[in-house]
């Protein structure tokens, strides 16, 4: 075949075109190789070099909306540059519709491709036919690669083993392991919390923001990424992996459950937790109409039907009811039957040593967090200190400074205001710990003050005991979540003790 590469002879304005991708990079197949491999092909013909364009790292699937070959293609507009030499055409693109687009744009700009390996020229008709040619053997390479990769991901994934990538927030990888993170874990426990009590997704992402809390990325809380951190079940222990793929617009597309992978970890929260803030947020979901404040019934958000429907109780009918089948219970009925099961279920010695665990791991986990947040505390300010001595040392301006060490005494300020609050609650929860005979004296007191505490009092009580209550035709199953904890017991006691 006749060398198409031979352009005549003369002066020639050139650009150099480099992209190598990470793995070749990592098996020494380097930038700076390509770069002075075109420069001394150019030195040979002659041609006088006015600009190199580097996308090492980037992937040959789509380049042409990259930086560099936005620059490339108005140098090439505006006569700066009438040639550009590249070592490989895979080099350019990988993909078969972009090579035809770069041979139909140097055209009618009339400028050449020159492709070092193939020899290639597209000022010549044969250079062009072979170029839409080898396009296409690049395209169909780069298919091949991709299936390869997504059957290795999907071996991986059924045989339980984990892929590299981002763990989910509150974990971090460590030896192919998905482990606690100890900075992240408490604030994404505190955001379960939050959410339980308040049952709101947006009005949980502005406390945790006022109280200086930031997510992995550094930025602001935001009630969709919350949303997100939700409902994703590693917080009681099971990650899911390879779940999702991208489509042509980005938006994640579901695969078959058969592709997932599943790795157990450490759990961050209960699963009765997860549990109850996740129905919760379905319930809001499917809800047959728009959610509002948190219910006023005793029983609101606990009480479901024996058919899985919820129940509902209007404040005009002394009857809890569901729509689907027209099961009725009266409330005063409900709750001397859940007052009854407390009663029983407080008196046996088994739940007993079970509160006293829980008031423990309660008080651990505050501890956790407020050593995370010290370490955050003590981060911010080390961050402005290294800002200030660049700024005496005149590495940066007074205008950069002030937009670097603004934003960090803002969050030092909200992390320093939430401080205190953490460091009580921890004293709290260490003077107010709980014996065996504390916690049936509190139940005790519990019984004989009930009628008189507010609804509000109440509920919150049934709300930290139950899971759920369901109710049939002439059986009431109640499932209780966890006792409550040694400070929601003495919060209790205090607002008895004051009524």
């Amino acid at each position: 075949m006749k060398d198409n590469t031979l352009l005549k002879e003369g002066s020639k304005n050139i650009g150099i075109w480099i992209r190598v991708s990470t793995q070749d990079q990592a098996e020494g197949d380097s930038p700076e190789h390509h770069e002075q491999r075109a420069q001394s092909y150019a030195q040979s013909k002659g041609w006088q070099v006015k600009e190199v364009y580097n996308l090492a790292g980037q992937s040959g699937k789509a380049v042409m909306q990259h930086a560099e070959a936005k620059r490339m293609m108005k140098d090439v507009e505006r006569g700066h540059v009438t040639g550009l030499v590249f070592s490989k055409l895979a080099r350019l693109s990988r993909n078969r519709r972009e090579l035809e687009d770069f041979v139909d744009y140097f055209n009618k700009h009339g400028a050449d491709l020159i492709s070092l390996s193939e020899a290639i020229d597209t000022s010549t008709a044969g250079g062009r036919m072979f170029f839409h040619l080898l396009g296409v053997f690049a395209q169909w390479e780069r298919e091949e690669i991709t299936e390869r990769v997504n059957a290795s991901v999907i071996t991986r994934a059924k045989l339980g083993k984990s892929i590299n990538g981002s763990a989910p927030y509150g974990y971090q990888w460590k030896e192919r392991k998905l482990v606690i993170h100890p900075e992240e874990a408490p604030i994404r426990r505190k955001a379960y919390e939050l959410f339980l009590e308040h049952r709101r997704k947006g009005k949980v992402a502005k406390l945790l923001n006022a109280a200086g809390y930031r997510t992995r990325g550094g930025v602001i809380w935001r009630d969709t990424q919350l949303y997100r951190t939700l409902i994703e079940p590693s917080a009681k222990g099971i990650y899911y992996f390879n779940r999702f793929r991208h489509g042509d617009t980005r938006k994640r597309i579901p695969k078959p459950e058969s592709e997932w992978g599943k790795v157990e970890c450490e759990p961050i929260i209960s699963e009765s937790l997860w549990n109850q803030v996740n129905q919760v947020m379905e319930e809001q979901l499917k809800g047959w109409k728009r959610p509002g404040k948190a219910p006023v019934q005793l029983f609101g958000s606990l009480a479901f039907c024996a058919c899985g429907n919820k129940m509902y109780a209007r404040t005009d009918l002394p009857k809890y009811f569901c729509r689907k089948c027209n099961n009725k219970i009266p409330k005063k009925d409900l709750e001397d039957i859940f007052l009854h099961e407390m009663k029983a279920f407080f008196a046996q010695p088994e739940k007993i040593a079970g509160h006293l665990k829980e008031a423990n791991k309660n008080l651990s986990e505050k501890e956790t967090l407020l050593a995370s947040h010290e370490r955050e505390v003590q981060k911010v300010r080390d961050e402005m200190t290294r800002t200030h001595r660049l700024y005496l040392d005149g590495q940066i301006t007074p205008q950069g400074f002030g937009q670097f060490y603004k934003p960090a005494e803002e969050r030092l300020n909200q992390l320093g205001a939430e401080l205190p609050k953490l460091q009580a609650e921890v004293d709290f929860l260490k003077v107010n710990r709980l014996s065996a005979e504390d916690i049936l004296h509190e139940a005790n007191t519990l019984y004989g003050r009930w009628p008189s505490l507010t609804l509000d009092d109440k509920r919150k009580i049934a709300e930290s005991l139950v899971e759920k209550i369901v109710i049939g035709e002439n059986e009431i199953d109640i499932t209780f979540s966890y006792l409550p904890s040694c400070e929601e017991a003495c919060k209790t006691q205090q607002r008895l003790g004051s009524g």
